[in-house]
């Protein structure tokens, strides 16, 4: 097949492939034997997380496993006070300081997702709370990327999967990163044929409303008016119950918290501005004014959603689709963290897949693997301290998702197969 042109550009896919079947399970084991000896290392020298100042892996469960605990305790109410709160994450734990700040920062519907998870004992609990996380977050990215359908086969791909240093970093933290990412790729794989199905799982994303924000542009775009309609049905009948179970007073709480979030995290926090990948924290972490960096941050988010639009209005194909919702959702919010970058984990699983099914364009593979580790950038920034770069990778990722969405039906019309 001979080059193929658009507009002047050459979009016929290179043979040049390092990221072959036995590479890509290689630095999957790689990043896997790296994970497991940070943690074994961080316990050595913690004798066991003994003298840490409480922080362990497994301390955002910490946080999630003390609310159901009060929430079963029928003290559901001191949840949503910051004080109160932290005493009783100390108190019940044990893992961290008395003195430690940790307000709840999620929305009743969150509460009402976790108020199970006190029924076990805390270690148990993180057990099986990461483990169905996992198991969910693989199923459904293999899923909708459609990654075991290449060379790579069923079982290596649910491996490349589960190493992704995105899904290590949300596993260290015990964060529900996992979970909200496999909600949306369970929902991109069901549009077609289980409106239902991917209603539901949209809606659900109430329990992190700001990684659900894209869903509505989204639906829009493709006409799903369906899943539009079982999506807000489902929402409104979460937050329904979560109100009746802790009572409206806990809205009005909830946005104390987030205001209070807002200034003292996102709009001042260095720790954070070093552990999120977003133009806002780029942008205050050299200086930048609140004004300029909100302006800036709206202007880029604006350019994100407009690509997420132009793919899921112009093509079916879930892999670009999960790619491109995955890497905009993360642009266009400006409070993200380190292990929210699991919805990363669509993106690269969507453009490998594409990639080892149709041939590579040029600059995909090491964008791919830059995607591939900036969550461990972002894990150990806070110790290194360098300057922000996750904004400029995310967005070179979008372009190559749009890019790949324009050139591939030119690529499979000339197929002569």
């Amino acid at each position: 097949m001979g080059p193929l042109e658009r507009d002047g550009t050459r979009v016929q896919p290179t043979a040049c492939s390092w990221l072959s079947r036995g590479r890509l399970i290689a630095y999957s084991s790689t990043m896997l034997v790296i994970g497991i000896g940070f943690v074994a290392l961080w316990a050595w020298v913690t004798h066991g997380f003994s003298t840490s100042g409480g922080w362990r892996p497994g301390s955002d469960l910490l946080v999630f496993w003390s609310a159901s605990h009060a929430v079963l305790q029928g003290q559901a109410s001191t949840v949503f006070d910051y004080s109160a709160f932290s005493r009783t994450v100390a108190e019940v734990t044990g893992g961290l300081p008395r003195s430690a700040f940790i307000p709840w920062l999620y929305p009743p519907t969150f509460l009402l997702f976790v108020t199970p998870l006190a029924l076990l004992p805390l270690p148990l609990a993180y057990f099986v709370f990461l483990s169905a996380s996992a198991c969910a977050f693989v199923c459904a990215t293999v899923r909708v990327s459609g990654l075991a359908q290449g060379p790579l086969g069923s079982a290596a791909a649910r491996y490349v999967v589960l190493a992704m240093p995105c899904a290590m970093v949300c596993a260290i933290f015990g964060q529900n990163a996992l979970i909200t990412a496999a909600l949306a790729a369970c929902a991109i794989a069901s549009i077609d044929r289980r409106p239902a199905v991917a209603g539901i799982c949209i809606g659900m994303l109430v329990i992190k409303p700001q990684l659900g924000i894209l869903f509505p542009l989204v639906l829009i775009a493709a006409r799903e008016w369906k899943v539009f309609g079982y999506a807000a049905l489902t929402a409104a009948l979460f937050l329904i119950a979560s109100v009746v179970l802790f009572g409206s007073p806990s809205l009005g709480q909830f946005a104390g918290n987030i205001g209070m979030a807002r200034e003292l995290i996102l709009e001042h926090d260095v720790r954070f501005w070093l552990a999120s990948p977003s133009v806002f924290a780029s942008l205050r972490l050299i200086g930048a004014s609140l004004a300029a960096a909100e302006l800036t941050h709206g202007a880029v988010a604006l350019i994100a959603a407009c690509g997420a639009w132009t793919i899921w209005r112009s093509t079916r194909d879930t892999a670009l689709r999960a790619a491109a919702l995955g890497t905009a959702t993360l642009i266009v919010t400006p409070y993200v963290w380190h292990y929210e970058l699991t919805w990363l984990g669509l993106s690269c699983a969507g453009l490998l897949a594409t990639g080892l099914r149709r041939g590579w364009l040029r600059g995909e593979q090491p964008v791919l693997l830059l995607v591939w580790l900036l969550p461990v950038f972002e894990f150990i920034n806070q110790i290194l301290r360098l300057p922000q770069i996750g904004p400029v990778i995310l967005l070179l990722m979008l372009l190559a998702v749009l890019r790949r969405a324009r050139i591939d039906p030119l690529l499979q019309a000339s197929d002569p197969s």
